[in-house]
């Protein structure tokens, strides 16, 4: 038997843990710079606020109170993020953590459990130790536990348990279950299952295998297989290395000024960087891409991405801030107006696998030393002391975070206070 924990509106519910007067109130978090709506609370939702949208179309019901909102804080959602993994090790060695807010469960060899009663004990211990309400999926396999786990949620939220374990339940789920919302079924297989009849996971279900086979491979037939109850996706004990490292960010205003972004595209590239070097990988390929407001009717729109080669492949700060300053001069534009920017570094191999190359001589080794010497000051100190020169000092371009709460579990400053 498979659970999949979800963290019911987690963004806010974080806000909400430090602040309950929060709690039954509309509450929305924002993007970087305060630009969208990334999370909505229930309550957000009712009103009709819908994800995605630009933080202004709802200025006015910020502005009077009707709704509360709050810049991301990522530095606290990570860290309650991990202390719900935490918990759920509690119950089962077996956790594959899905996402900053999910986590599949694999309790094989947990023989005559009562997996309804386990899934509200696993609730209340999570709202009890750090106070985020979850809701539980129990299935046979993945995917049955990520329908279940939508069942609890948009069906029985008073329970906030759901448990598919009898082929009369699994029909029902699959029935009550549209096309679109089965895991592993994107966008565009779900458009071509609905004008092929397909309207809920039942009928997938009742298709060919020739026919998935055909215009879905593989991935189709072990979906369907999925679905009838047939485990056929292991739990990932171990995160797969990451394909792509992307970071980028949404400027706090417009800007055409080119040393304003070659700053910004710089510190993305470190940042970049260093995370690559966390994984003991380096990067074949950087792509570099500029982005002007989509939502400025007045002017047109632009939008322009360029990728270089990387030879030999690197996780040096120093080398990848100066490939990226390249690419950046190919696409920059002048006189327009810049919203968003961003570096992505992919073809990503493990250090050991590196193509070596007779014309680097010793550059690795030293680059390699000088970023070790660097992460180690900067994780000793928790902040960014060392960082390369086109880094800048300024940081005109920092992210704009005019309603962010306190970072309550990471920071020594800004711990909750009481007063009695």
């Amino acid at each position: 038997m498979y659970a999949l924990v979800d963290g019911n509106n987690f963004y806010a519910s974080c806000e909400r843990v430090f602040n309950p007067a929060l709690n039954g109130k509309p509450v929305v978090v924002l993007s970087n710079n305060d630009g969208i709506i990334i999370a909505r609370s229930n309550e957000a939702k009712a009103m009709g606020i819908k994800m995605g949208i630009p933080a202004f179309q709802i200025k006015k019901q910020i502005e009077n109170g009707e709704v509360h909102a709050f810049s991301s804080n990522f530095a606290l959602y990570g860290d309650m993020s991990q202390r719900m993994m935490q918990i759920f090790s509690g119950f089962t060695p077996q956790v594959e953590i899905y996402s900053i807010d999910e986590a599949f469960l694999d309790f094989a060899g947990f023989q005559n459990t009562d997996f309804k009663q386990l899934g509200i004990e696993l609730k209340k211990r999570v709202r009890k130790y750090i106070g985020i309400p979850v809701s539980v999926g129990f299935g046979p396999t993945k995917t049955l536990a990520k329908i279940a786990n939508r069942i609890a949620k948009k069906k029985m939220p008073q329970v906030g348990v759901a448990l598919i374990d009898t082929p009369e339940k699994i029909q029902l789920a699959l029935k009550l279950t549209p096309i679109e919302e089965v895991w592993g079924i994107g966008r565009r297989y779900a458009s071509f299952l609905q004008e092929h009849g397909v309207k809920t996971a039942w009928d997938f279900t009742r298709l060919p295998d020739a026919f998935i086979r055909k215009n879905m491979s593989v991935n189709g037939l072990r979906t369907k297989e999925e679905l009838l109850g047939t485990s056929c996706i292991p739990v990932e004990l171990v995160p797969p290395p990451k394909k792509a490292i992307r970071t980028a960010r949404t400027f706090s205003k417009n800007t055409s000024d080119l040393i304003y972004i070659e700053e910004a595209i710089a510190d993305f590239a470190a940042k970049s960087a260093r995370k690559l070097r966390e994984e003991k990988a380096v990067a074949n390929l950087l792509t570099v891409f500029l982005k002007t407001n989509r939502f400025d009717t007045k002017k047109p729109y632009y939008a322009k991405s360029f990728t270089l080669q990387i030879d030999p492949p690197t996780s040096s700060s120093i080398l990848l801030i100066k490939k990226a300053k390249e690419a950046l001069k190919i696409i920059y534009k002048e006189g327009l107006g810049y919203k968003k920017a961003g570096v992505i570094l992919s073809g990503i191999v493990p250090e050991e696998n590196r193509q070596l190359s007779l014309f680097e001589a010793g550059e690795y080794h030293k680059h390699r030393q000088i970023m070790k010497i660097m992460d180690k000051i900067n994780t000793a100190t928790g902040k960014e002391i060392l960082k390369i020169g086109a880094q800048g000092q300024s940081r005109a371009w920092r992210l704009k975070q005019e309603h962010r709460s306190r970072r309550y579990t990471t920071r020594w400053d800004e711990l909750i206070t009481i007063k009695i």
